[in-house]
């Protein structure tokens, strides 16, 4: 199987959210495609809602997580770095201008699987934004074909 074409695979993803004192808990399961390229998985879908943003979620076998949310030519366009233990610079791109945050990850868990293609992740992390605590997430993708 020619793995740099994409194998269709069934995404679910859940994130959990602890904001401003609110919790909010969300999941949804749609169809994307993996495409692996050496040890980095791109897992794809188009997230459900009013926007249909693009997601990719490259998967740096389990040291390193980017979370691709939106296209360079949205108004909306964030990149998301996740490395275990470490604080890492972003950048989240608005309608009004790009904002510089940062993310710490306490935790990151990935597991891959090649026979039948799929794996996940689960990811803890802090987002924060000029040295100010926006909140902390909890994120879980899975995806099979």
């Amino acid at each position: 199987m020619d793995m740099s074409r994409g194998v269709p695979v069934q995404v679910h993803v859940e994130t959990w959210v602890d904001q401003d004192g609110e919790k909010e808990h969300h999941q949804f399961d749609e169809p994307g495609q993996v495409v692996q390229l050496g040890d980095t998985w791109y897992v794809r879908y188009i997230e459900p809602g009013d926007e249909h943003l693009p997601v990719t979620f490259k998967i740096q076998g389990t040291e390193a997580v980017t979370l691709i949310r939106g296209s360079s030519n949205n108004d909306t366009h964030v990149r998301l770095q996740f490395i275990a233990e470490k604080q890492v610079t972003a950048q989240y791109h608005t309608p009004y201008g790009v904002i510089p945050v940062e993310t710490i990850t306490p935790r990151m868990d990935v597991a891959l699987n090649n026979e039948p293609t799929g794996g996940e992740a689960y990811i803890e992390y802090r987002l924060s934004a000029n040295g100010q605590h926006i909140g902390d997430y909890r994120l879980r993708l899975l995806f099979n074909a």
